[in-house]
């Protein structure tokens, strides 16, 4: 069980917890609700390796790996403060909190294997989403063990040089590799990938960002999630205009992509994507 929970809650609803583990780690855990959703963010490392430039959790060392108790003791915190506070119980997990999950891989599946048991919380993985930086070799892996729960990729450039900056991950594993896997991921499991895309002013968010998308998405069936830019201190980046994010999602949308343009929630509590680096303490 863990030891100490503090949380904060934000003006939107969302609540954010810090979870202090038998170690004194942390991790931090999200609860969002919408008028029909109730989702937790959790974690599967403390800290992570990947070290986005864009992201505030990449600016603290990887620690260790959470184990599947450590996983799933998150989602049955979360589960039982969603029924207390909300009266209802969780609709949806991801796995986007602190951590590379796919680095992790085996706590992971364990971990879901157990929240969708009858022991567990019973849920159907149709309603689990992990999302991964690319680890291609772990993708391909996921499609040979025919997982039935969502793949999102944090994709943020479908160019590679302007990636390697965002993700220096990229410089190992590039977007050709990644594709790849994606389409092996795909072939095995029928599974619609969702593709992450942060706006950034001046960096990835112009139209010809959008046609390198475009065209990288067509390896599979998928949907795009774009998502504001959360400002982290100390990094320079600044989100895009409202102006050229709404170009950016026509053009999508006139290639008959499924696009969700998502606002951020939790920032006045820096529970948003990318914020993530116990500030609670």
């Amino acid at each position: 069980k863990p030891i100490e929970i503090k949380f904060h809650k934000s003006i939107d609803g969302t609540i954010k917890y810090s979870i202090q583990l038998h170690d004194k780690n942390h991790v931090e855990a999200i609860l969002i609700p919408t008028k029909k959703t109730i989702t937790a963010c959790i974690s599967s490392q403390v800290g992570c390796s990947l070290a986005c430039t864009f992201c505030a959790t990449g600016t603290l060392k990887l620690k260790r790996n959470l184990t599947p108790a450590e996983i799933y003791d998150q989602v049955f915190l979360l589960n039982e403060e969603s029924t207390s506070i909300f009266g209802k119980r969780l609709s949806n997990i991801v796995y986007m909190g602190m951590g590379e999950p796919l680095l992790n891989y085996k706590s992971v599946l364990s971990s879901i294997n157990f929240i969708t048991s009858k022991q567990g919380l019973g849920m159907s993985p149709k309603r689990i989403t992990v999302s991964t930086a690319g680890i291609s070799k772990m993708i391909k892996q996921l499609g040979n063990d025919m997982v039935k729960f969502n793949l999102a990729i944090s994709l943020h450039s479908a160019a590679d040089n302007k990636r390697n900056i965002l993700m220096p991950i990229n410089e190992k594993i590039n977007l050709a590799e990644l594709r790849e896997s994606i389409r092996n991921f795909y072939n095995k499991t029928g599974i619609r990938i969702t593709y992450e895309y942060i706006l950034f002013k001046g960096l990835n968010d112009k139209i010809e960002d959008a046609q390198k998308l475009v065209q990288f998405a067509k390896v599979s069936a998928c949907k795009i999630n774009l998502i504001e830019y959360n400002t982290v201190d100390g990094l320079n980046y600044k989100k895009s205009s409202n102006q050229t994010t709404n170009n950016f999602v026509k053009h999508l949308e006139n290639q008959n992509l499924i696009v969700n343009l998502r606002r951020s929630k939790g920032k006045d509590i820096a529970a948003a994507c990318g914020q993530l680096v116990n500030k609670l303490q």
